[in-house]
């Protein structure tokens, strides 16, 4: 079984469980507002990884800077610049995915 994102349900629960801010500029996830609110991500821009080492929560704004470039050139736009985010500061979950990036599994 697959959320609407394709995303298997129990990667959904336990990245549910684990990305409570966004795993880009941590902030803390509400509905108050558009650029708080949570979003799915492919850390690798890769719809057929689906994996909980390459599924994450971002904010609105990150996935939409972030759109389909590669997590390293992302993260040296002047987005990342003007709101701080580095390599140093982001989710361990990106941190790990930037050092042994996900990959498709042959079946």
């Amino acid at each position: 079984m697959a959320n609407k994102w394709g995303i298997p349900i129990q990667v959904e629960k336990y990245v549910l469980e684990r990305d409570k801010t966004c795993v880009y500029c941590g902030i803390k996830f509400s509905n108050q507002s558009r650029k708080t609110k949570q979003s799915w991500e492919h850390i690798v821009n890769d719809i057929r990884i689906n994996g909980i080492n390459n599924i994450a929560l971002c904010c609105v704004s990150c996935n939409a800077s972030k759109g389909a470039k590669l997590i390293e050139d992302w993260l040296q736009s002047e987005y990342c610049k003007r709101k701080k985010i580095t390599i140093d500061n982001v989710a361990t979950v990106v941190i790990e995915a930037l050092a042994n990036p996900p990959k498709l599994k042959n079946n």
